[in-house]
């Protein structure tokens, strides 16, 4: 399924700070979510990058791809726990027990983006989720991260 529009404007990002095209999967009930993130050379921070083919080739930023387990984290959120902006739900990184850069992406091949909830524990107004989140760029895994995140429902402003 391609980027639902609704979805886009839930966000509490617009779309240059999404960075991703498609949702692929949707799996409720092994609370999975699988969405693809294009490469390409004009990336933030790729785009920055002062290359060289060696030293220094171009590559999708360690710290974009920490920000993009936040956006997929935000699609399992949406479609997964049918959690919603709109609706004073709102999401932040709490810790990151793992991060493992296996290999460089480069610009080009789009990235699949998995996440995975392994652990949820809810409140009426929050949830506390531990994610399982696994990067490929064709055969290649290029990021596997462990971290927990705080789903808070904010009261609405009087």
């Amino acid at each position: 399924m391609a980027l639902d529009p609704a979805f886009v404007a839930d966000c509490p990002y617009g779309p240059a700070g999404l960075l991703m095209d498609d949702v692929l999967r949707v799996d409720r009930e092994a609370s999975l979510v699988v969405a693809r993130m294009p490469t390409h050379d004009e990336l933030p921070l790729t785009r920055e990058q002062r290359a060289h083919p060696v030293r220094h080739p171009r590559h999708v930023s360690g710290g974009l791809m920490v920000h993009m387990t936040g956006m997929v984290a935000f699609v399992h959120a949406y479609y997964v726990l049918d959690l919603r902006h709109a609706e004073g739900w709102i999401g932040y990184g709490g810790r990151i027990h793992g991060a493992r850069f296996k290999a460089l992406a480069r610009p080009g091949e789009p990235m699949e983006l998995e996440c995975r909830a392994t652990q949820l524990r809810r409140t009426p107004t929050s949830i506390l989720a531990r994610y399982d989140f696994r990067f490929t760029q064709g055969s290649a895994v290029v990021y596997e991260g462990d971290q927990t995140a705080l789903w808070q429902k904010v009261p609405a402003a009087d």
